[in-house]
This record gives structure tokens, C-alpha cells and sequence, in this order.
């Protein structure tokens, strides 16, 4: 499975101690520094059956900039919103760990994390 962090966020700090001390098999991806484009963006939100503003953190300074709370959340407005996230990446909500079985979650608790895991173990 991949997780990705962003190493100044306390739940990914969090995320990566549970997985450790699990003895998690597991790749860490620096969101921030190794940006996802928008394909790739597009694919894990497939994966995670959510829509780009599901995973949008709109109260960071760029989506504020960017007025984010004013787009429209439709089918229409989708690219815009995947290309504000590749573009931006400090808007994407952390951690996301990718699991093995080809679903994701976005892993804000220690349950989502230990639910990675067993999606991780059965594929």
C-alpha cells in the first residue's frame, strides 16, 4: 500500500506510527514534494469513491485565494476542481493510503488506518 503524507500534518504522523507499529507493508509518498497530476489525482479519487471537493481542504490559504467555497460542485465543475488540487496540492486532504485490493481511504483516524490494512491483507 502507499500513503500519502505531508510530514507537518499530525495524522500522518499518526498513520505511519499505527503502520509501524503494525509491521505494515507500505510506501510513503510526499504529496507536496512528489505532486500527483491530474490523471493520477482522478484515479484515486475512483479509488476512494469520492468527488474532488470531497477532498478538498477549503480552509487553506490557496483554497481561500482561490474562493473554492463559491465553485460549483457538479459533474461540470469536476476538472476544475482535480486541476486546483494537482496544481495545489496542500488542498488535498491527508492522509490517503492507496491499498493493494485498488480501494483508498482517506485515513484521518487510527479505525480508517487499521481498515487500510485489511483491505491490504485480503488482496
Amino acid at each position: 500500500m502507499e500513503i500519502w503524507i505531508n510530514p507537518a500534518c499530525s495524522k500522518c504522523r499518526s498513520a505511519l506510527t499505527l503502520l509501524d507499529a503494525e509491521g505494515a507493508d507500505y510506501t510513503v509518498r510526499r504529496y507536496l514534494e512528489d505532486v500527483p497530476g491530474e490523471d493520477e489525482i482522478r484515479a484515486v479519487l475512483e479509488r476512494l469513491d469520492l468527488e474532488p471537493w470531497e477532498i478538498t481542504r477549503t480552509q487553506e490559504a490557496a483554497a481561500k485565494e482561490l474562493g473554492l467555497k463559491d465553485w460549483p460542485r457538479d459533474a461540470a465543475s469536476r476538472d476544475r476542481w482535480i486541476a486546483a488540487l494537482a496544481a495545489h496540492p496542500k488542498l488535498i486532504q491527508r492522509p490517503i493510503i492507496t491499498a493493494d485490493d485498488g480501494t483508498a481511504l482517506v485515513a484521518r483516524s487510527d479505525d480508517a488506518v487499521r481498515e487500510a490494512m485489511a483491505r491490504d491483507a485480503t488482496s
